[in-house]
């Protein structure tokens, strides 16, 4: 049985569809394209981090939020953030959109390239169980903001560059739930 290619939706730093391409060709020459990231957070306002399985293609093992994916051509960025709940952590959540923004990284161990035109999304969930899809996620833990802030800031190479980056906008947006 093949495995089935995915695509991601190519754009400009406009949002502007201009195609698709081939997940991992993109990820090789680095194109604009977009995504989605979720951030889920319990009534006690901590946050839901997964480590990326270690099978991941890049950036395997690194500590990064909730969900992390792409948006499939003619999918909203809601629906696919919604379609990925359920493949990455077995649960559903009502979801709110937060901000955007655009980001580029490369991995230095597989030299693949992340440029991305991200869409971040809120959710609140209370004691859901968890079902984690091992082929995406190698573990997840609750943490507290102060806690995270700490850990970050003694470990930056344990966290995927996209969830830095959004965890600055949320400081500076005043946006973690209080």
């Amino acid at each position: 049985m093949s495995e089935v290619k995915e695509f991601v939706v190519l754009v400009d730093d406009q949002d502007n569809v201009l195609g698709t391409m081939e997940k991992m060709e993109a990820h090789k020459k680095g194109c604009l394209h977009r995504a989605i990231s979720v951030l889920l957070f319990d009534p006690d306002h901590r946050i839901l981090l997964q480590k990326r399985a270690s099978t991941k293609y890049h950036w395997p093992n690194i500590w990064s939020n909730a969900v992390c994916s792409h948006p499939r051509e003619n999918e909203t960025y809601e629906a696919a953030a919604r379609r990925r709940l359920p493949e990455e952590l077995g649960i559903a959540a009502d979801l709110d959109w937060k901000f955007s923004f655009i980001y580029q990284a490369t991995d230095v161990v597989s030299a693949l390239h992340e440029h991305e035109l991200d869409h971040v999304f809120f959710g609140l969930i209370e004691d859901a169980p968890l079902n984690v899809n091992p082929a995406e996620v190698g573990e997840v833990k609750w943490i507290e903001k102060e806690v995270l802030e700490k850990a970050i800031a003694d470990n930056p190479d344990h966290y995927s560059f996209w969830f830095k980056i959004i965890l600055q906008e949320v400081k500076q947006r005043k946006l973690w739930p209080s």
